[in-house]
């Protein structure tokens, strides 16, 4: 897909972040753009900077975690713009501590918008893709998911790596059958968002970790980001250059994904185990 004008684009957690960038990128490469949020002021807010006339922005508070939300995702967008050309399911969120003492509720508030968002996103709307001689679908992994061991951030990194697997499936399937749909995963490292902010929009269930390792680890995530971040613009480009191009993998720090991968070889190969990381790491 070489050309976004007049394409219709939906980027999910499209209200802040590199959601929000993304969604202006298209919206300047000439696209009509629907952003889902389940954030109403900062979808309000976003809708209102981006397209304060409404005729090429839409914004639809949505709860990824609910098929039935992206269902109406779907509705909305059809009737709003006719179609869907690309699908960017970016939504995401994090919260942890030590697994023995992370709850059930936690684990599936953070499976159920990571992994299941992006897999009912794509299972609503891949039919309506398929409508199109040429769509994409981007679905936003992290660098954690070749990259592990963070120490009380486990529920993150299997939501991750079920994407990326998911993905990689989805993207073998759609080939194999000459589908006019491409695949991409987006994987980023240190990103300028509020990532670190993600319990901000928990439910009552969730409960905050009081671990002392665990504040240590979002305050070195806070901090990294801060110093060395890259801009959600940048991400943005890459993921508007790497749809046109159809690439599958979008690494914005590629450096750390492959020696991820190189150090998870290393353990099949020798049977030795990585150094645990620590806090502060």
């Amino acid at each position: 897909m070489k050309d976004f004008s007049g394409k219709v684009t939906v980027v999910t957690g499209g209200a802040s972040g590199m959601g929000l960038a993304m969604a202006r990128r298209f919206l300047a490469d000439g696209a009509k753009v629907v952003i889902a949020d389940i954030e109403q002021s900062a979808l309000d807010t976003a809708v209102r900077d981006l397209d304060p006339t409404g005729e090429r922005v839409l914004g639809v508070r949505t709860d990824v975690s609910s098929s039935e939300s992206l269902q109406q995702l779907a509705d909305k967008t059809v009737d709003a713009f006719g179609g869907v050309d690309i699908l960017c399911n970016n939504a995401g969120v994090e919260t942890g501590g030590p697994i023995a003492d992370v709850t059930e509720q936690a684990w599936r508030w953070v499976m159920d918008v990571n992994f299941f968002g992006v897999l009912n996103g794509c299972r609503i709307f891949l039919p309506l893709l398929e409508q199109r001689p040429e769509a994409h679908i981007v679905n936003t992994a992290s660098v954690a998911a070749f990259a592990t061991g963070t120490p009380t951030m486990a529920p993150y990194c299997a939501s991750k790596f079920a994407v990326l697997g998911f993905s990689e499936s989805l993207e073998i399937e759609l080939r194999s059958h000459g589908s006019t749909v491409g695949v991409s995963v987006l994987a980023p490292g240190p990103v300028k968002t509020r990532m670190t902010e993600a319990e901000r929009n928990k439910p009552d269930s969730v409960k905050v970790s009081t671990d002392p390792e665990r504040q240590k680890v979002i305050e070195n995530l806070a901090r990294k980001t801060a110093e060395v971040g890259m801009e959600p613009a940048d991400v943005a480009d890459m993921v508007a250059e790497s749809i046109r191009d159809n690439r599958f993998f979008i690494l914005t720090h590629p450096e750390i994904a492959v020696q991820g991968v190189r150090t998870r070889l290393a353990w099949m190969e020798t049977g030795t185990p990585p150094a645990p990381r620590t806090a502060g790491a």
